[in-house]
């Protein structure tokens, strides 16, 4: 019993810890330059190992709730750590540790001033908390606290340096931002109206009493703000001009993170309150359009960063068409696509970091010759890249092929048509990948080239940005890890499968997670 008690009170350490080196962070501000880093690391290692305790204990268990104050359900702030919280939580600590070394190894090898890099990060570390109360939370309300703080923490970093095209960037990025929060509080306002409570747990009771159309208003109201987050179409033109100017940490992080935060809203948002509504046939076409406008858009960028960021709007499809399904096996194939994308992302928009700084920028119209100057940033941008085009054995191919084994079980045209539909995207995106890497690392640099290629090329006056600077070691040692956690995917696909399969058929039975929250027997 104590033990139990010990593992509950563990759920709330990754919103806090975070959160109280943040604080610490900021009054120490820009001394002890090397005491902030081992903060920052050491915060998310010990958030790491946490995360994975709870895992393991969620999987064991069943869902462990806290709530915080000592108040009961629904007055208390709740956290439920079950299997789907757990498991996106790991890997997102995981991540963010990884883009964390990156940083500190870039912030030295820069020789950055002090002050900048004291405002990094406490934001870092304040988005961290966010995002891990957004996956723990345990009511509506506490979720759209969990949206402010990441997005109070994502604002500092996304305009960090100042510049003039990350400060347009930051505004296109927050006005969007505040729409979607005004539409959060809108919905939060229906349901609350509808329902009586905004706590999940009492809300998937509740449901069951109301009206039809009162349950499709809420869901609609909703999901209309987890959208814009998720960059769902017709709520994705935001996201491309808002990632790329960033920092590349910050834009890893964003587009490992941010995004899911909203994916992961409509998977609980789905599975627990709405299973098998009349939405989910709109969210097959959702999600058919989502995949198909992002990755068209790949196709014709000639930027790394753009493409990348195309590309992450597309598969965000992939993980709505899992949602769309209403099955167990659909929402396994979508949360193994969430752990898959998080990682393989992420790493993607780090390489595309170093090779800005080994060339002085990521157009590949201006790139060339990185296979021989840089052939380890090469492979570490082939390897990810593969993955998520879905080459065989790798885990991108798994989680697809999950998604259309599920779609194809589900019959009927629709379902039929997403899959095609995902095929094809996934035919497009290794075109989009392919030609990238082709570009910028594989042909000769500019200056040995032939033709009307260097006639052309030459006419701009532009010289070749190949360089020979060197990288700390600490830079790609961390997308080394990324890349290695990805293959691991592989490698383990098989218990990774069968959990994605336990914490779906958790969230479908819907039962363990209410009776964990509510103290009722199923």
């Amino acid at each position: 019993m104590d033990r139990l008690i010990t593992l509950e009170g563990l759920v709330c350490a990754p919103v806090l810890l975070p959160l109280l080196a943040a604080g610490v962070k900021l009054a120490i501000g820009g001394r002890l330059r090397r005491v902030q880093s081992f903060i920052s690391l050491g915060t998310l290692c010990v958030t790491l190992a946490v995360s994975v305790v709870l895992l393991v204990a969620a999987d064991a268990r069943g869902p462990l709730v806290t709530d915080l104050g000592g108040w009961p359900e629904p007055i208390a702030i709740c956290l439920v750590a079950d299997r789907l919280s757990t498991l996106v939580l790991v890997v997102s600590q995981a991540v963010t540790l990884c883009v964390m070394v990156y940083s500190v190894a870039d912030a030295y090898d820069r020789q950055e001033h002090d002050a900048p890099m004291a405002i990094f990060h406490p934001a870092f570390l304040v988005m961290v908390a966010g995002v891990s109360n957004a996956f723990l939370s345990g009511d509506l309300f506490n979720l759209f606290v969990a949206f402010e703080l990441l997005l109070s923490g994502s604002y500092v970093l996304l305009t960090f340096g100042g510049t003039e095209s990350r400060i347009r960037a930051g505004a296109t990025y927050t006005l969007m931002a505040l729409v979607s929060s005004m539409l959060f509080l809108i919905a939060l306002a229906v349901t609350y109206a509808a329902a009586g409570t905004l706590s999940l747990a009492q809300l998937a009771v509740r449901f069951g009493g109301l009206p039809d159309q009162v349950k499709l208003l809420v869901e609609l109201t909703l999901l209309l703000a987890f959208a814009i987050k998720a960059a769902i179409f017709p709520m994705q033109a935001w996201l491309p001009d808002s990632y790329p100017t960033a920092p590349a940490p910050v834009t890893a992080v964003f587009a490992g993170l941010l995004t899911k935060v909203g994916v992961y809203s409509i998977i609980r948002l789905e599975a627990l309150l709405f299973p098998g509504g009349p939405v989910a046939s709109l969210l097959m076409w959702v999600a058919l359009a989502t995949m198909l406008v992002g990755v068209l858009g790949a196709v014709a960028q000639t930027d790394m960063k753009r493409m990348l960021s195309f590309t992450l709007v597309s598969h965000i499809g992939y993980m709505v068409f899992g949602v769309a399904l209403s099955t167990v096996a659909g929402l396994a194939g979508a949360v193994f696509y969430v752990v898959h994308h998080i990682t393989v992302q992420t790493g993607l928009f780090l390489v595309a970091g170093m090779v800005e700084r080994r060339a002085g920028t990521t157009s590949v119209n201006q790139l060339g010759g990185l296979m021989k100057a840089t052939p380890l940033i090469a492979v570490l941008f082939f390897v990810p890249a593969m993955n998520l085009s879905g080459i065989p054995p790798m885990s991108g191919f798994l989680g697809k092929l999950m998604l259309v084994q599920a779609g194809l079980a589900s019959g009927g045209w629709p379902a039929v048509t997403l899959v095609a539909g995902g095929l094809l995207t996934s035919l497009l995106t290794l075109y989009a990948v392919a030609k990238t890497w082709a570009k910028a690392f594989w042909r000769a640099p500019r200056g040995e080239r032939i033709g009307t290629v260097v006639e052309s090329e030459e006419a701009t006056g532009e010289e070749p940005t190949v360089t020979t600077a060197k990288l700390p070691v600490a830079l790609p040692l961390s997308v080394i890890a990324l890349v290695a956690l990805g293959l691991a995917f592989t490698v383990l696909a098989g218990p990774l499968s069968a959990l994605t399969l336990r914490a779906a058929g958790e969230l479908m039975a819907r039962e363990p997670y209410i009776s964990a929250v509510l103290g009722e027997v199923p």
